[in-house]
């Protein structure tokens, strides 16, 4: 399955249906008087949120969409058939802007949520509606309303309790891959993520739903490497993981976590504002004399303790999701988010985008 976060749509209502100028004409009936009825409204185009997707691919060929315009009115004062409307279902978390993608139109952000983006005309009417007593033989009519027509874009912003950032080998996927069953590509080469990943992870009978970024590298803001176009997934987390690979040196390991923060700084949009933790990823490759010298270095720089662990051998991730789930609900209690992460509906997707993907680490799991 393809990953798209963003689509440019043109979308068109349908018009209203012309009304009719009709008499009626019956034997034995010498002045029937106008029976013409009135047109049918057109169809609207309706977007509508549904947990059953992930991503915008569906968008991908085919970018235009019309509802079907009204019936014409009819003798016999018959009202025309309404159009049919269109609904196009997109991911929850989708938002929809107008055509100069800066202005937010809406946010779909619950399942079952409809936005009705292009109005259906109204109908004409039937000269049966110009009757009065002055004008009893009216042949008037008027034509349907034109539907509303828009251009606009669809972007998507996926909704989860966690996003997990770093650089490029942190560690991320396999952590994802450890807690979760989600199978996302690992490899021993940067960049192996190219787009988020959900998956649940589950602890102490507590569920929540962790999204994996693609790594930031400094530059990212400018466009460097993958840029920060996926930073804007992580602005609907509650709480963001940090993972620092513990394999480098100390000086090291404070200039990539530098360069993290600097990056979501440049983002902005709230994101640096976060509550994060930070997880001192690949312990198994050091002593425990240079783990607490690293994690002292960190401690340092961000005011937090960092926590350890190996998403490869399963070391300290109880530790890690009891820390985050702790601190998802402390962000709840003290403001609670407009939308929330549906772990079931995750749960169904999980494992499906890249069908390729090597087995689950081994280690813990829940």
């Amino acid at each position: 399955m393809k990953f798209l976060d963003q689509a440019k749509l043109y979308v068109k209502a349908g018009d209203g249906g012309p009304g009719c100028v009709g008499f009626r004409r019956e034997k034995f009936i010498e002045f029937g008087g106008p029976d013409g009825g009135n047109g049918g409204n057109g169809g609207h185009v309706i977007l509508q949120a549904t947990h059953n997707l992930n991503t915008l691919v569906d968008y991908r060929y085919k970018q235009h969409f019309r509802a079907k315009r009204g019936v014409q009115g009819m003798g016999q004062n018959r009202t025309g058939a309404a159009g049919e409307d269109i609904i196009l279902k997109v991911p929850v978390g989708t938002q929809v802007f107008a055509e100069d993608n800066e202005t937010l139109l809406y946010d779909l952000t619950r399942a079952g949520e409809q936005f009705v983006v292009a109005r259906g005309g109204e109908g004409g009417l039937g000269n049966a509606h110009f009757k009065s007593s002055t004008n009893r033989a009216p042949r008037k009519s008027t034509p349907g309303e034109p539907g509303e027509e828009f251009t606009i874009w669809l972007r998507l912003k996926l909704i989860a309790d966690v996003g997990i950032i770093g650089l490029p080998n942190a560690g991320k996927s396999t952590f994802l891959a450890t807690v979760t069953s989600a199978r996302p590509k690992i490899g021993n080469y940067p960049f192996t993520t190219i787009n988020p990943q959900l998956g649940v992870a589950e602890i102490d009978g507590y569920e929540f739903v962790i999204a994996d970024l693609p790594g930031l590298i400094e530059g990212a803001h400018e466009g460097v490497g993958l840029g920060d176009r996926f930073l804007g997934h992580a602005e609907r987390c509650s709480v963001l993981l940090h993972l620092v690979d513990g394999g480098m040196s100390p000086k090291d390991i404070a200039k990539a976590y530098a360069t993290v923060r600097n990056e979501i700084t440049a983002y902005g949009h709230g994101l640096d504002t976060k509550r994060e933790i930070i997880g001192l990823n690949k312990v198994d490759l050091m002593s425990s004399g240079d783990m607490e010298r690293k994690r002292r270095v960190l401690a340092e720089l961000a005011g937090v303790t960092a926590l350890p662990l190996s998403g490869e051998q399963g070391v300290g991730i109880t530790e890690v999701l009891r820390a985050l789930a702790k601190a998802i609900d402390e962000v709840r209690r003290e403001n609670p988010p407009p939308y929330h992460a549906d772990p079931q509906s995750v749960r169904e997707t999980e494992g499906l985008a890249d069908e390729d993907a090597p087995p689950t680490s081994k280690g813990w799991s829940p």
